[in-house]
């Protein structure tokens, strides 16, 4: 077991992926903010990449371990000591060893300390991941405080990798995918340029939640969000993908893994699955760019993190931008109330949007007509599937299923589907 003698400023314990499938109800995967860096730690002291392991914010803990194990810090630079003498990378500890973690040196904002065999938790909705706001996830359901006591897992046989450095920087060019809402639906075409030639900075107010930005205003291609609100940002209620850039208002918010799976406003970008471990870092002052790249560099990028995580290569590319932004619209067909409109989001989802920009319950019956004949299904590589008050978000994983196949399958569903008027749905009175 580890005592912890003192928990720094937030420790948590995380897995990855996280706790995945829940989104359409709400309840956020969660995990590592910096997931390059918790599966760095964990091949460091040979685990699988997902087990269970600390996410530490600022602060480190002082843990008193009464067993032996490895234990290897991955992440921000930060000062770890073994009974006052200074570690770093992967080391050995036995009983009665005293690990300490101090404050993060330099650029950055979390480390992960990995040991082997992981950290035990009990799984919550398939996940050892802590979720502080919902107070469910990991082995206290919030973060550590002095006294508790950490169960270690059984020790795995793999052999560890070197250590290898991640690129943590305080001006960061993060690389993005344009859409799902784009120039000139939502915003200006000047509009676009400008948050792409703008060095944002990290609003103060941030978490895992979502990290706030500071920059110029939109000027919006609309006056208001018709039916739904009276700022321009305002959309009807739909999904949001992991990494969304959101407009609350004129403030833009990059979503964490904390964060809402449903909401009503615009988001221009999503930050790409390989460049979401660089949101973990972020730490107020710090400035951000936002590069767009294309779906072939995105998988690029992917099978580099890869490779990172396995010794293969030593560094990562930074994102490579592309000249002329694509259209954030994938495809459209039909017309009025059988409109079908997909937009991307990101490279694991895409947003279906049904009919126009109106409050009609037949609409939400088309979402949900079409939601149920994919649940039907069981697609393989479809993550998960959250309705919308007009739209249907698809989060698939790429390595199982690419997203144009996906697409080709709704598709064909959506179009093969009975009117509206010949579909029966279970409903209930309720007398008040």
């Amino acid at each position: 077991t580890i005592d912890v003698q003192s928990p720094g400023t937030m420790t948590t314990v995380q897995d990855f992926p996280g706790r995945t499938g829940y989104w359409e109800v709400g309840v956020p995967p969660c995990g590592p903010f910096d997931p390059l860096s918790f599966r760095l730690a964990n091949r460091l002291v040979g685990n699988a990449g997902g087990t269970p392991a600390l996410e530490i914010t600022m602060t480190g803990p002082t843990l008193r371990f009464n067993a032996s194990a490895k234990v290897a810090i991955a992440g921000a630079a930060v000062k770890v000591t073994k009974n006052g003498e200074t570690m770093a990378g992967a080391f050995d500890v036995m009983a009665g060893d005293v690990v300490r973690i101090g404050r993060i040196e330099g650029e950055g904002m979390r480390c992960y300390l990995a040991v082997s065999g992981g950290i035990e938790s009990p799984l919550y909705l398939g996940s050892a991941s802590t979720f502080t706001l919902g107070r469910f996830g990991g082995p206290f359901g919030r973060a550590l405080l002095s006294g508790d006591v950490l169960g270690i897992g059984e020790k795995e046989t793999a052999d560890g990798i070197e250590a290898a450095t991640i690129p943590i920087t305080n001006d960061w060019r993060i690389g993005v995918l344009y859409g799902p809402h784009g120039a000139p639906d939502f915003f200006l075409p000047e509009d676009i340029e400008t948050f792409f030639a703008t060095r944002w900075e990290v609003h103060y107010n941030s978490a895992r939640t979502g990290v706030r930005l500071i920059g110029p205003k939109p000027k919006w291609a609309r006056k208001d969000g018709g039916e739904a609100g009276l700022h321009p940002s305002n959309l009807h209620d739909n999904a949001y993908a992991i990494g969304a850039v959101d407009f609350t208002g004129d403030m833009p918010v990059i979503l964490g893994p904390d964060g809402p799976s449903l909401g009503g406003f615009v988001c221009p970008v999503v930050v790409v699955e390989a460049e979401l471990w660089k949101l973990g870092q972020f730490r107020p002052g710090d400035r951000i760019t936002f590069v767009p790249v294309d779906e072939t560099w995105a998988a690029q990028q992917r099978a580099a993190v890869d490779a990172f995580l396995s010794g293969e290569r030593d560094e990562l590319p930074l994102p490579s931008s592309i000249s002329d932004l694509p259209s954030p619209v994938l495809a459209a067909f039909g017309e009025g109330d059988d409109a079908v409109v997909v937009r991307r989001a990101g490279d694991r989802y895409f947003l279906i949007e049904f009919g126009p920009h109106h409050l009609d319950l037949k609409l939400r019956f088309k979402v949900h007509v079409v939601y149920e004949w994919l649940k039907e299904r069981q697609i393989a590589g479809i993550v998960d599937l959250t309705p919308g008050i007009r739209s249907l978000q698809v989060h698939f994983e790429p390595r199982r299923i690419d997203r144009d196949t996906l697409w080709e399958i709704i598709r064909e569903g959506i179009r093969s589907l009975p009117p509206l008027e010949e579909i029966e749905v279970p409903t209930r009175i309720v007398h008040l």
